[in-house]
């Protein structure tokens, strides 16, 4: 890497959304990266919801609601900077404005406030002007209320991500287990997933280098699949491949509103199928993780060691071998 890329010593991250899915990963690497240095602060509103953490050296887990603000300006105020990951896929609309644009705000005041400029905010493929759902929009306007800020900023657009212990291909598998055949509204959707690792190493490649600042990248894979596919696959690798019974999109919605007065998360809402009216891919006019140095890890080396039968962590090194990282 060019020595003038190199941005200086930032050796205080804050982290919001450290304790979910990609946070875990993203803590991980920052971890490495600052090797026994440096600070890695994860705030969370309930501490067990972080105790999976606890064990990474540097890290450092606090009790705090990032959507107060008060809250949230003593957190930024002693770090150099920050990496934002709050996320939902469900929800209300109100929901949705409240974590993808109100939090983003809160975040540039206070980053503004306590005189922090560099922010890496992760959004999402498929994002822009007119957009069929209330995730895609709320995302969109996310990202304007950060640019608008005037801060270092640096977006991240994932495609779908996978990994361990995603909440896509795994579900999947997991239907197939329980059921005889895949009901499927939308199966021609386009995705083109990315490895939850490589999106974490994204992350930290673009606080760490100063010629990211005020761009978007594109994180996906190698391979744009549809959702049909993606199923099939999900359920072969996990041994349960299930016949599919596709359904007419009036049908697949009223199936998804259905799921929505369920008790808990949803398995599929209104809003996720207008999102899937957007293909998942990448648009071809931004720079992406090969500009970043990171070749993506196809779907095919990764899935099948944490979807098959071998339990735990056993399987992580073969996953890991399997997609070059060994």
């Amino acid at each position: 890497m060019n020595t003038a890329q190199v941005a200086p010593d930032m050796n205080s991250i804050l982290v919001l959304g450290g304790t979910g899915f990609v946070g875990r990963a993203v803590c991980e690497c920052l971890v490495e990266r600052s090797r026994g240095g440096g600070r890695v602060v994860v705030p969370t509103r309930r501490l067990q919801h972080g105790l999976h953490l606890r064990s990474l050296p540097t890290l450092e887990l606090v009790q705090a609601d990032v959507h107060d603000d008060a809250q949230l300006e003593r957190l930024v105020a002693g770090a150099d900077a920050v990496i934002n990951l709050v996320a939902i896929l469900h929800g209300s609309r109100a929901a949705f404005d409240a974590v993808h644009i109100e939090l983003p705000r809160r975040l540039a005041r206070a980053c503004q406030a306590a005189g922090v400029r560099r922010l890496v905010h992760i959004s999402a493929v498929g994002v822009g002007p007119g957009a069929p759902s209330h995730y895609l929009r709320s995302k969109t306007a996310g990202e304007a209320v950060l640019h608008a800020a005037g801060l270092d900023l640096t977006v991240l657009r994932p495609s779908v991500i996978f990994g361990a212990d995603d909440e896509f291909l795994n579900l999947f598998a997991r239907l197939q287990r329980l059921a005889p055949f895949m009901p499927l509204a939308g199966g021609q959707a386009r995705f083109q997933p990315v490895w939850v690792q490589d999106v974490a190493g994204a992350v930290v490649r673009c606080l760490d280098r100063t010629d990211t600042l005020g761009k978007t990248y594109e994180l996906v894979g190698p391979t744009v699949y549809t959702l049909s596919e993606l199923v099939r696959l999900a359920g072969r690798w996990s041994g349960h491949e299930r016949p599919q019974l596709p359904l007419p999109m009036a049908v697949g919605r009223l199936q998804a509103l259905a799921m929505e007065w369920l008790p808990g998360q949803p398995l599929m809402s209104r809003d996720n199928l207008a999102s899937m009216a957007v293909p998942n891919v990448a648009s071809g006019t931004l720079p992406g993780l090969a500009e970043l140095g990171i070749r993506a890890a196809a779907l095919e080396a990764v899935a099948p060691g944490y979807l098959g039968a071998e339990p735990g962590r056993a399987r992580f090194g073969r996953w890991r071998a399997g997609a070059g990282r060994e």
